[in-house]
């Protein structure tokens, strides 16, 4: 597949994670580990049926443990670290730790074959990362990070980590089929459904509202976008997509501001346009060709 196709494809991903908080707030009080179990498991669902009618069937689940560890550790290893990281520290603090993901992505991106770090991508992101920063403090009435909270803080950069791990490492295994996240997703959707279990109190969906939301979410943000990210990551550009990812939270907030869920403030503005600043830096400015690290 050539590199600016699969580099499209894993920007659906960026689209589709951004209504992911809108989506989320139509849930109600469904508790995260349960909510993370019923979504993974629409999107596993739907990933077996497409699976089923690809050449070679379910046999793409078939693979040696170190895939499975890679999938299943980075899926549901993000989200228990995330959701860890919210119970142990302000959200908007944990938030922000965790959005270095995509920075990450562009700094291990470096250790891939013909990788090289890029002065544009790395500009490009830690704009990214500072307008997200505006964007967070901008919608929690600011940030202040807390000693207190030191456990929670480590839990988002631990999150962050790993997904950035689980995104670049992908390239590791370009060669095991897309079709194999289905099953990622739904041992994801498992060991999410034991914590819920062990940790959470039973509080189900409220409503065929909250039920379409879930459903939504399994199709779109939490189904669809970890095929098409897995696509993106093993065969197109890493850095570019990376930069690109913090179009996630613009765009999030965005739709919450046209929901009128949250109102359009001067830090939402000036952390929107640090975003594309950043993402016109990374894509228009002149550097290393991204068909570098896309060959990897």
């Amino acid at each position: 597949m050539p590199s600016s196709r699969a580099t499209i494809i894993g920007l659906i991903a960026v689209l589709l994670w951004s209504t992911l908080a809108l989506l989320t707030a139509s849930t109600g009080a469904t508790p995260p580990f349960l909510l993370t179990a019923l979504t993974f498991g629409v999107g596993g669902v739907l990933g077996l049926g497409f699976a089923a009618r690809r050449p070679g069937g379910l046999a793409a689940l078939r693979q040696p443990w170190p895939v499975w560890a890679h999938g299943v550790g980075g899926l549901f290893g993000y989200h228990l670290l995330y959701f860890t990281a919210l119970k142990l520290a302000p959200p908007a603090e944990a938030a922000s730790i965790c959005y270095l993901w995509p920075l990450l992505i562009v700094l291990f991106a470096a250790a891939l074959p013909g990788g090289g770090l890029s002065a544009r991508h790395l500009l490009g992101a830690l704009l990214g990362f500072a307008g997200t920063a505006l964007l967070i403090a901008g919608r929690f009435d600011g940030v202040a990070f807390d000693p207190a909270y030191v456990a929670g803080y480590g839990a988002a950069l631990a999150a962050a980590g790993v997904w950035a791990a689980y995104s670049v490492g992908a390239r590791w295994f370009r060669d095991v089929p897309t079709e194999a996240v289905a099953g990622f997703c739904l041992a994801t959707s498992v060991l999410a459904a034991l914590c819920h279990l062990a940790f959470e109190p039973a509080s189900w969906p409220n409503g065929a509202g909250e039920w379409a939301a879930i459903v939504a979410l399994g199709v779109g943000p939490v189904g669809a976008a970890f095929f098409v990210w897995d696509v993106g990551m093993k065969h197109g550009d890493v850095r570019l997509l990376g930069v690109a990812s913090y179009a996630c939270p613009m765009l999030s907030v965005l739709l919450l501001v046209a929901a009128g869920v949250t109102a359009l403030t001067a830090p939402l503005i000036a952390g929107c346009g640090l975003i594309v600043t950043g993402a016109l830096v990374a894509t228009l400015t002149r550097g290393p060709k991204a068909g570098a690290v896309s060959r990897a």
